[in-house]
């Protein structure tokens, strides 16, 4: 099914037509072979559209039982953005990597998903095409928002809740917003100031490429149309009994990390929380064998 002609343009994401969406594939794939080769792909019929799924599992017969790891991807990104993680996480234990309805990706959205009902079911029923009962749920940024609304609304299948730098816990105020336009500006300097500039914005897109490329194709290519998410407000939090673990970026302009890391545990019984020096915004990208780590160690705890 065509992405450019399924609803109206204020109410779905929307790819600007069919030859920028290959372009936009082209580059995925490429940032996807940084990362484990995928053992399969499917697409999930939900409510909200056609939602695309890569699967990654360990060689090792007794590790495929383990209850397996979802990943949930930022906002405007798509599953590729996990290749510093698929390999890791995918030697311990099953991995699934979707593409959320309404960023670029090859799911295919014919409903909203941004009002936090309508994302719970959205993902309840993903869930269940795949036909997994228990996961561990692994979101980043918007990706965190749609883990922690689930652990609210719909926890039944959750083992547990891994939050990196997530959104959901505070209102997103406008200095994120500038460094994602700083970030963006950015991607267009010459190639001799990037390294420069991914460590002054702490933005490892400009340090990968093929990331560089896929990012500034999916601005040409995707129109998102959806508002930003209201963070949940603290008795939501403490109602929450899922177990987990927030990662935070030391400096992240998303939230104030350590003001969440004290928030989080102490409104969320039993959650963990941690900060990772030296990153802003993608601890999982900029310390991938670290966090990598923390979150298996993490899960294994909880199983």
């Amino acid at each position: 099914m065509s992405q450019t002609a399924s609803r109206p343009q204020a109410t779905v994401g929307r790819y600007t037509d069919d030859a920028w969406r290959e372009r936009y594939f082209a580059a995925c794939d490429a940032v996807y072979a940084l990362g484990a080769p995928a053992r399969g792909e499917q697409t999930v019929e939900t409510f909200a559209g056609a939602t695309h799924v890569y699967r990654y599992g360990p060689d090792d017969p007794a590790a495929r039982s383990r209850t397996p790891v979802v990943l949930v991807h930022g906002a405007g990104s798509c599953s590729a953005m996990w290749y510093p993680n698929t390999p890791a996480l995918s030697a311990e234990r099953p991995v699934y990597a979707m593409d959320t309805p309404g960023d670029p990706g090859r799911s295919v959205q014919r409903e909203p998903i941004h009002r936090p009902e309508d994302a719970a079911r959205w993902l309840e029923e993903t869930l269940a095409g795949l036909g997994l009962d228990r996961v561990h749920l692994v979101g980043s940024s918007y990706g965190g928002w749609l883990v922690l609304n689930q652990a609210h609304r719909a926890p039944g299948r959750l083992a547990s809740v891994t939050l990196l730098d997530p959104g959901g816990l505070e209102k997103v105020g406008l200095r994120f917003f500038f460094w994602i336009f700083v970030s963006l500006f950015a991607t267009f300097a010459p190639r001799a100031l990037r390294p420069r500039l991914a460590v002054w914005l702490d933005q490892p897109v400009l340090a990968v490429p093929e990331l560089r490329t896929m990012i500034r194709t999916a601005t040409r290519a995707y129109r998102i149309r959806r508002p930003s998410p209201a963070p949940l407000a603290e008795d939501e939090l403490a109602g929450i009994r899922v177990p987990l673990y927030l990662v935070l970026g030391e400096r992240s302009l998303l939230v104030h990390p350590r003001r969440q890391a004290e928030r989080v545990p102490r409104l969320v019984p039993g959650a963990r929380a941690e900060i990772v020096a030296g990153t802003g915004h993608g601890p999982q990208i900029d310390h991938a064998d670290a966090v990598n780590r923390r979150m298996l160690d993490f899960m294994d705890s909880v199983d």
